[in-house]
């Protein structure tokens, strides 16, 4: 680490032996030796530590859905066009209550989300557990998601 050899590090002990003397240079060597116990010990929490904050939010990326053959469809007039608007958010609202609880987390997560959140998206439905209110949720252990905030109304 620091090329010191043998005749380095003679020279070094008799200064500390000339300068501290006989009596103090046991004392200042488990001094030096607790020192680096410390400063190694507290640089191996701080390195599991930022391992752990780096690795809470990772997931796995999302599984490709096969995109399907557009369709060929007639240019909508206008009245079709909100009759379609209407029916796209009929469909997605019957999705959404495809299951009555308000809140969802991934088994063996730590956070739990809205219903809506974007992050729900990305558990698959088998590992998906769902609950009908935070302190149901809070109970579990879970905490809440930093993306969507989950609240529930009064």
């Amino acid at each position: 680490m620091f090329d010191i050899g043998l005749q380095e590090m003679l020279v070094i002990g008799v200064l500390a032996l000339l300068v501290f003397g006989p009596s103090k240079l046991p004392e200042l060597g488990r001094m030096v030796g607790r020192a680096m116990r410390e400063f190694r010990r507290a640089s191996d929490e701080f390195r599991s530590t930022v391992e752990t904050n780096l690795h809470i939010n990772d997931i796995d990326p999302p599984t490709p859905t096969p995109e399907p053959a557009p369709l060929e469809m007639p240019v909508p007039l206008p009245s079709e066009t909100e009759a379609a608007l209407v029916e796209t958010t009929a469909v997605a609202t019957a999705v959404a209550e495809e299951h009555g609880e308000p809140f969802c987390a991934q088994r063996g997560s730590r956070i739990f989300h809205r219903r809506d959140c974007t992050w729900v998206r990305r558990i698959p439905e088998p590992e998906r557990s769902y609950m009908k209110t935070m302190a149901e949720a809070r109970d579990a252990g879970l905490a809440t998601c930093p993306v969507c905030e989950p609240w529930e109304p009064a």
